[in-house]
């Protein structure tokens, strides 16, 4: 799974105890090292003790941020006491970042409300919610309002939100590519590349023709035909497949492959029937397979929404993912069915 690197901004507030700033900022940086995730965080020494509270804070703050921004895919922010509400918000909007954010603040503990001890986390995460939302900032909150973050409920938190990163950073600049045309009646396939395209998703569209004529021009003893037949072999039960067939299932491996790899493409949605049925004779189920076991996933009947759906859950998950179809009830039981898809 991709690592991520998280802007951390550990908001303060002089009423409270500084040494809690200190404590979580040290707290953050011992699970960011067990999870495998980078943090760009202030120095103790840029403000104080490295925290967030004053204007003049949160302008060192997004500058550091501004210096990382090409790494930068999501922000943490930490609440060890109240915080400053504003100070957190005007960090985030000087930043200029647009990227997930997470909100965490630190639970009190009943037998150490003293001045000493006290954080008054649990009220200073709303105020910062509300400024996060009077900003026009959407949000993350972690499952208990109040957490902290050596916890597993936490390090089960900050799991899905580094998901929620991939993805977010992912489909931002995702490039699909469409390989032929949608089956006429499937109108469930129609979608809209100007409404993608707003959302940062490109479509790069191909003639099935281009692809299939570009097969056809590669021979049965070229060595990438070769080498993508052993392949398939090795990858999925053939014994009773025309080996003629496979080896046209080669040639249209190494031709999509090869056009994917031409327009940095990072999934597919393929016009996998009838025409390549009745015009080079074969399924292409297994070369999609292949390609989503490679993490490039694909989906049928050029359903690029769909292959949209797929690559968001494998940024999520860092595993392949894969669309099935809803095809039966199973007998009376309402919360079953029986799901597969062809090929």
């Amino acid at each position: 799974m991709a690592n991520v690197t998280l802007g951390v901004i550990v908001g303060n507030r002089d009423f409270f105890p500084d040494r809690l700033v200190t404590e979580a900022r040290a707290d953050i940086l011992k699970l960011f090292k067990e999870m495998d995730i980078e943090a760009i965080i202030l120095d103790e020494n840029a403000t104080k003790l490295g925290g967030v509270e004053t204007w003049t804070h949160a302008k060192i703050c997004a500058d550091l941020f501004k210096k990382n921004v090409e790494r930068i895919d999501g922000i943490l922010v930490t609440l060890p006491n109240f915080g400053d509400e504003k100070g957190v918000a005007d960090t985030i909007k000087l930043s200029g970042l647009n990227v997930p954010i997470l909100v965490q603040a630190y639970p009190d503990d009943l037998n150490q409300l003293s001045v000493e001890r006290r954080r008054d986390g649990f009220c200073g995460k709303i105020s910062v919610c509300n400024d996060l939302r009077q900003y026009g900032y959407a949000f993350s909150l972690t499952d208990l309002h109040t957490v902290h973050p050596l916890t597993d409920s936490f390090k089960a938190d900050l799991a899905k939100f580094a998901g929620i990163c991939r993805v977010v950073k992912g489909l931002k600049n995702a490039r699909f590519g469409a390989i032929g045309a949608r089956p006429g009646n499937f109108n469930t396939m129609r979608y809209s590349e100007k409404m993608l395209q707003s959302f940062g998703m490109s479509v790069v569209t191909v003639d099935l023709s281009e692809i299939l004529g570009n097969a056809n021009r590669l021979t049965d003893s070229d060595a990438r035909v070769v080498e993508k037949l052993a392949e398939i072999r090795a990858y999925a039960k053939s014994d009773s497949v025309p080996s003629p067939s496979l080896v046209r299932m080669a040639k249209m491996g190494i031709t999509i492959s090869d056009w994917m790899q031409q327009y940095d493409l990072n999934a597919s949605a393929i016009q996998c029937w009838t025409s390549l049925q009745q015009n080079f004779g074969i399924n292409v189920c297994t070369l999609m397979s292949m390609m989503s076991d490679k993490l490039m996933p694909s989906a049928c009947e050029v359903d690029i929404t769909g292959v949209a759906s797929m690559y968001a859950l494998q940024l999520a998950s860092g595993s392949p993912s894969a669309l099935v179809d809803w095809n039966n009830n199973y007998a009376g039981d309402p919360d079953k069915c029986v799901l597969f898809h062809c090929g």
